[in-house]
């Protein structure tokens, strides 16, 4: 079959004016033919699966002779089971209601002008991320959906991936009324050019950074365009000594090993002190059965002979691993305290069986999503119902939590009138 060409010779600037070319077109689409290059790009993933396979195959390669961390390695990996997510998740967001072009209030003011709030497309979309090749398609697709062209910049790690990946989503736009170069990708991976997107004002609405701590907070320090920030995933897991053991066992063993590489992976557990010569034992077991390495505080440790001493980088860590810092607090003062300390906003929980404990949580913790008993592994934009999600940010102004669909919009004010001047 062949296979679209990614242009590896366009400069930025020459993308910049393509992208803002189709975001001009994007921003008149209908709903229905949207929707309609949203499928054609789902079968084009599918009748192309041994393509993209061969080509991530040549990543994972380079990735062990490179020696990366098993957990970007993790994250790196494709499979048909993935692939096919990927497509599903096409669908999905085709099956979503447009958020362009809806209204968000209407009203006649003093001198008879009808006023609307409408909601439009932010225009261009950049979007920085390391070794992940599903953000290749979940950002496209979330970008297109509500009117947006993307320019892409993944990492070196997954290039062969994410050209593969994108040859076949271009190849699925032939034929639909989306233009093709609604969709970029950089290719050359040097900070120089990396450096240059975050400043490209001239080409780009909005920039989205999806990675580690170091990269997001690269973007933010050196960036001009303006920026949507998807922080760091430090989550905690409180244990309030009202909790049912039980619950705690199965949520944290959820939260922390059901996939670790993740940013709403926990990565701090918290124990009341009135408690855990019940609750530590319990949990700490359930933990080694999983192969997770604690690392524990003064009492902790006194009681745990494979824990290893818990140092301050440890409560800020985002390990991403088998690995899980645990500390006994106080009360629940102390716990809250603790987070406010060293969670990184993005989310929390509590387990407990008090309904006032756990209603002062929900207003004490400042993070994107707070939970009581349940697990922070469903903080994601599918498990909210936004269909895929183009990040989680950790920020407040514009768009928190789970980005989905509404979060890749803005809005202007459209006024009609009759001949109105003002006095």
């Amino acid at each position: 079959m062949a296979h679209a060409s990614v242009d590896t010779d366009m400069t930025l600037e020459q993308m910049g004016i393509a992208a803002k070319s189709s975001a001009k077109v994007l921003r008149k689409l209908s709903t229905a033919e949207k929707n309609d290059a949203l499928e054609k790009m789902a079968e084009a993933l599918e009748a192309q699966q041994d393509f993209i396979l061969n080509e991530n195959m040549k990543d994972l390669m380079h990735s062990k002779e490179a020696e990366y961390p098993e957990a970007m390695v993790e994250r790196l990996t494709l499979n048909q089971e993935r692939i096919q997510g990927m497509a599903n998740g096409l669908r999905q967001i085709a099956g979503l209601p447009d958020p362009t072009a809806v209204s968000k209030g209407e009203w006649v003011n003093g001198d008879g002008l009808r006023i609307t709030r409408r909601s439009v497309p932010l225009g261009v979309i950049g979007i920085i991320y390391e070794s992940r090749p599903n953000v290749t398609v979940d950002a496209t697709a979330l970008c297109l959906k509500a009117g947006n062209s993307v320019i892409l910049r993944g990492g070196k790690e997954a290039i062969n991936s994410n050209k593969a990946l994108i040859q076949a989503l271009k190849s699925g736009l032939e034929g639909s009324s989306v233009p093709a170069d609604s969709i970029q990708l950089i290719t050359d991976p040097s900070r120089e050019l990396a450096a240059k997107f975050m400043k490209f004002n001239a080409g780009l609405d909005c920039l989205i950074p999806r990675g580690g701590g170091s990269l997001i907070q690269t973007v933010l320090d050196n960036a001009t365009v303006p920026v949507i920030e998807t922080g760091t995933g430090n989550c905690h897991l409180y244990i309030h000594e009202q909790a049912d053991l039980a619950m705690a066992k199965s949520i944290l063993i959820n939260g922390k090993t059901q996939r670790p590489s993740v940013c709403n992976a926990l990565e701090t557990l918290l124990i009341d002190e009135s408690i855990a010569d019940t609750a530590l034992p319990i949990l700490s077991e359930a933990l080694a059965e999983k192969g997770v390495l604690i690392h524990g505080d003064e009492t902790v440790c006194a009681r745990l002979k494979d824990a290893v001493p818990a140092t301050e980088a440890d409560y800020h860590a985002e390990y991403l691993a088998n690995e899980i810092a645990v500390k006994i607090v106080a009360d629940y003062e102390t716990a809250v305290s603790h987070i406010e300390k060293y969670s990184s906003g993005h989310s929390d929980a509590i387990v407990t069986t008090s309904y006032t404990h756990a209603q002062d949580f929900l207003d004490d913790i400042d993070s994107a999503a707070v939970y009581v008993n349940a697990s922070t592994r469903f903080t994601d934009g599918e498990m909210f119902g936004f269909g895929g999600e183009i990040g989680i940010s950790t920020q407040k102004l514009h768009a928190r939590g789970p980005m989905g669909l509404e979060a890749l919009t803005s809005y202007k004010y459209v006024i009609l009138g009759s001949g109105q001047i003002k006095a």
